[in-house]
């Protein structure tokens, strides 16, 4: 099982918001940084991307560095280390997500459970929607598509796992709109206990 990390098991919302100074505020900047690692295709630095969504925004790049300097009081979804936990007993784990190797294994860390596999952009060279990152993940899985099932966290990674060709369900924690390009995933659902009833 293989998962998007910052919006698909992280609470990553939460430290937008607050250094932005708002939810309206965070989500605007949150939506202009999901604009720019989705549109560049091939990878540009992480924190680059960060500032320039800020400076889109109103923000200022005072703002992108008060985020990394938060990362690490990014919090798993409550019941993330409980689900994963239980699905590790049977299931090799993975992440495939749009962040630096720093910031993206840092990140990681903070689920609490191991992972056989921690696919960054800045690793795969690519940001998703390309199929790169899903690929690496695959290849260092020595798994094919048909063995291995895609956890969704944002509505654009539907693009990427539909161009692979992985079975993609969709945690979809704040009800965010699927993007327009996006097809529409195995199954939808707000909260991760539901993969235990799959």
């Amino acid at each position: 099982m293989l998962f998007d990390l910052l919006t698909g098991l992280l609470d990553s919302w939460t430290v937008w918001n607050r250094v932005a100074g708002g939810e309206e505020a965070g989500r605007r900047w949150r939506g202009a940084y999901l604009e720019l690692t989705y549109g560049c295709g091939a990878y540009r630095p992480y924190e680059t991307l960060v500032v320039e969504a800020a400076q889109r925004t109103g923000l200022t790049e005072d703002a992108a560095t008060r985020l990394t300097e938060e990362w690490n009081t990014i919090e798993p979804w409550p019941e993330a280390p409980r689900i994963l936990s239980e699905l590790a007993k049977n299931h090799r784990l993975g992440i495939v997500t749009n962040c630096s190797e720093r910031l993206g294994r840092a990140a990681a860390e903070r689920i609490g459970v191991r992972f056989d596999v921690v696919v960054t952009s800045e690793r795969a060279g690519f940001y998703k929607p390309d199929p790169a990152p899903y690929r690496l993940a695959l290849s260092e899985l020595q798994l094919d598509t048909s063995e291995v099932m895609f956890v969704a966290g944002s509505g654009f990674d539907l693009i990427g796992t539909a161009r692979v060709g992985l079975d993609t369900y969709w945690h979809n924690r704040v009800g965010i709109a699927r993007p327009a390009a996006a097809p529409p995933p195995l199954r939808e659902f707000r909260s991760l206990d539901e993969l235990l009833r799959l």
